[in-house]
């Protein structure tokens, strides 16, 4: 984490137009101050993209293993967070869809992407266990599909995002994607998004997933 904060720290120092917030987004509570800091930022044009990315996965995967509290810290991460934190910040992409009007529908207008995972596939389970991460993932797929619909009047999309098996600490190393790979192609899918993307899983190089 602290290596993270370094580069990002670093990054800030190179480009005046990188800004860091720091958030605890299990404090619901303080998701007001952080949208004042993000309307402080973005001012008058609005937010045009709110990207989910926060996630955990316990240790106690298999049935005879599960814990309640690791269910429920999974799903206040993974699930009650991402939902609660765009509850927040639905009017600041109301005001960027609104100022660019004349733009199609997508992350050049407003467009909220969840990071979920196809371990959230209910039809691509053939594993089982993972119970708090496969769950959570899967109620942030239901979640996002929600969202797809009821601010789909504002013209604000949104759409689920697989990153694929990526070398991370939760990933591990011997995932076959480095992170480098894997963002240029999420970047890549993220803006080519349009109207008909809304309310879709997709794969980090825009493949369309099963729910």
């Amino acid at each position: 984490m602290l290596r993270t904060f370094r580069e990002l720290n670093s990054l800030a120092q190179q480009h005046s137009n990188l800004h860091i917030l720091q958030i605890d987004l299990k404090d619901i509570d303080k998701y007001d101050q952080f949208v004042g800091q993000v309307e402080s930022i973005v001012q008058d044009n609005g937010l045009n993209v709110l990207f989910n990315n926060a996630g955990i996965s316990p240790k106690s995967t298999r049935l005879g293993f599960v814990k309640g509290d690791d269910l429920v810290e999974t799903f206040v991460t993974n699930t009650v967070a991402p939902i609660m934190l765009t509850k927040a910040l639905v009017p600041l992409l109301k005001k960027a869809a609104e100022v660019n009007a004349s733009v199609p529908i997508g992350p050049q207008k407003a467009c909220i992407v969840n990071m979920s995972s196809i371990l959230g596939s209910i039809e691509a389970n053939s594993d089982g266990g993972l119970y708090a991460y496969r769950t959570s993932k899967s109620a942030l797929n239901a979640a996002t599909k929600s969202m797809s619909i009821d601010l789909k009047p504002n013209n604000i999309m949104a759409v689920v995002l697989h990153p694929g098996w990526v070398r991370t600490d939760m990933g591990g190393s011997k995932a076959p994607l480095s992170v480098e790979q894997s963002c240029a192609k999420m970047v890549q899918t993220v803006m080519g998004l349009s109207d008909v993307h809304n309310g879709t899983f997709l794969q980090y190089d825009g493949k369309q997933l099963q729910w």
